[in-house]
């Protein structure tokens, strides 16, 4: 495997019997990686050997459909696709972060919501996109928010998957409608409270040890009675460039607050989920364009703001006017969505990608370290003879 440039995946266990989330993505990309020369390992912090540089990595066999291990050097280049756990797991793939923040990542860890939110809302151009948001900090806040909108979700700053979501609307007479997701996404059956009741069952709610946020809700729900909203995928292409993959509808199950597809969500296009919603075709092509220029200006403005970045997904809902809001950005995007709405090649390049720009960037930094090598050759004489002028001068 060393006559090839290597690319090593970053991710964490699920659990102590070490079961991996995405075992066949990395398959793909193995394959992916072998039809164009990059060989691909994954390997976790636990697989680091500190004193040898050494990684006991799992590496894909294609041609026989099988996994082993296999004692390797470290990778070229490192794609993190480690997402956000509590547990010890977590805490050594801190320390491996800081340990090797000098190796070449092809993506950096961004921070969480409410510091996503408030980089992309210094910038007027992102700003009318965004739904109003605030840090929770007591029961005050959510109050706040909820005289001023008849809907308000109440999220974790570090959630994924509809994890932990609260939402909450007002109704007649001074009630409150609850609903929710648990830390295990399983559905909360809805709830009606009054109004003084508010500050003791937020308190109450499973916080988990988790920082919230509090966000204005949207007009998102079907004739159904289902909520929709849309994943984009903004990925880095062949030449490092920030272009939009894909796009695809996501529909939350019956009764769900949220449309996420482990939650029990159902795919569809975007286009075909956008007749339904908004009908005119002249419209969809406006609404599809402006979300597009958002997701690549969005990308290109928080990889300034946190560092090297590969791919983002955002997650995008559109209201009745046909108004694009941005509701959050996930750095470490699934793909799945595409696969159950039918967009095979979209699908497709969703994996393809990150390995094309991992050969483009590891191109780069060989022909950077080349033009480096020649400038030092280069000025290696100047410097011999500026050494022997002074010695004469010295004499």
């Amino acid at each position: 495997m060393t006559s090839k440039p290597l690319l090593g995946i970053l991710t964490l266990y699920l659990n102590d019997r070490k079961m991996l989330e995405e075992r066949p993505i990395y398959e793909k990309m193995t394959k992916a990686g072998k039809r164009r020369g990059l060989n691909v390992i994954v390997f976790t912090p636990d697989d680091v050997q500190d004193n040898t540089k050494q990684i006991y990595a799992m590496v894909f066999h294609p041609e026989k459909r099988t996994w082993s291990r296999r004692w390797v050097r470290f990778p070229h280049l490192i794609y993190d696709r480690c997402r956000h756990q509590r547990s010890s797991r977590f805490e050594r793939l801190l320390n491996f972060r800081r340990k090797y923040a000098h190796l070449i990542y092809l993506n950096r860890p961004m921070r969480n919501k409410w510091t996503v939110y408030r980089s992309l809302r210094k910038q007027p151009a992102f700003r009318p996109h965004l739904p109003a948001t605030r840090l929770y900090q007591s029961p005050d806040d959510v109050a706040v928010m909820l005289r001023r909108y008849p809907t308000i979700y109440f999220k974790p700053i570090n959630g994924t998957g509809g994890r932990g979501i609260l939402r909450i609307d007002r109704m007649r007479g001074g009630l409150l409608l609850l609903q929710g997701r648990n830390h295990h996404r399983d559905i909360v059956s809805p709830r009606r409270i009054n109004r003084e009741n508010l500050a003791s069952m937020i308190r109450s709610w499973d916080l988990g040890g988790d920082r919230y946020i509090v966000q204005q809700g949207l007009n998102i729900k079907l004739p159904s009675g289902r909520i929709h909203d849309y994943r984009m995928l903004v990925q880095k292409n062949r030449i490092g460039e920030w272009e939009v993959t894909g796009c695809a509808g996501r529909i939350g199950s019956k009764h769900s607050i949220t449309s996420n597809l482990h939650g029990g969500g159902e795919a569809a296009g975007m286009d075909s989920l956008l007749r339904q919603w908004i009908g005119s075709e002249s419209r969809i092509a406006q609404i599809r364009e402006t979300a597009e220029s958002l997701g690549i200006e969005a990308s290109k403005h928080l990889e300034k703001q946190f560092g090297a970045l590969c791919e983002l997904a955002l997650d995008l809902a559109i209201d009745r006017e046909g108004w694009v809001w941005l509701l959050e950005v996930n750095p470490k995007p699934s793909r799945e969505v595409f696969i159950k709405a039918g967009e095979r090649e979209v699908y497709r390049r969703a994996i393809t990608r990150p390995i094309e720009y991992a050969l483009w960037l590891y191109q780069q930094q060989r022909e950077s370290r080349s033009r480096d090598r020649s400038s030092m050759s280069f000025n290696l004489p100047l410097a011999a003879a500026q050494t022997e002028r002074n010695t004469a001068t010295e004499d």
